[in-house]
């Protein structure tokens, strides 16, 4: 099961990476280094399956969220190096969390619960709608307002499903 950890900060260089001794999949793998403004830093692989919430493009000065598995392995080396498998770019319109929902439809760190509306747009990472339970999933929630209460709910303009 993957458990979402997340890192925040500014993305300071991206230069490209090489997968594989004899270069397999030359620029289609990306180094992104994120500083968190204390001086820790972050570096992120990203390849072709990394989803970028709302397709967009990311630059040297973006603030950006990278998610990560805290369960997979890591070199141990400094700065550390995840495998990114969802990343963001701020944006002052909206929030997004990415975590396990369960059955009602609260996130596993007990900070989120979604109340789905007719208009919540509900999708697959490519783009095609889900119309299956979004209980006991992995979601990426994107949404606006959200309550003050413990855990907040919200409303979400669009859920991800990452199967």
């Amino acid at each position: 099961m993957i458990k979402f950890y997340s890192f925040h900060g500014t993305v300071t260089m991206i230069s490209d990476f090489i997968m594989g001794q004899n270069g397999e999949g030359e620029g289609c793998y990306k180094l992104i280094s994120v500083e968190d403004g204390s001086g820790t830093i972050v570096n992120f692989v990203v390849s072709p399956t990394t989803y970028f919430v709302d397709h967009v493009m990311v630059a040297v000065g973006d603030r950006v969220t990278g998610y990560y598995d805290g369960n997979a392995p890591v070199p141990l080396i400094y700065p550390p190096q995840y495998r990114a498998l969802v990343m963001v770019k701020d944006s002052p319109y909206q929030n997004v969390k990415v975590d396990y929902f369960n059955s009602q439809l609260e996130s596993s760190d007990g900070q989120l619960r979604l109340n789905l509306s007719p208009y919540t747009q509900i999708v697959l990472t490519n783009g095609q709608p889900f119309s299956r339970s979004l209980t006991n999933r992995n979601l990426i929630v994107i949404y606006g307002p959200a309550t003050t209460s413990i855990p907040a709910q919200t409303t979400p303009y669009r859920i991800v499903v990452w199967c």
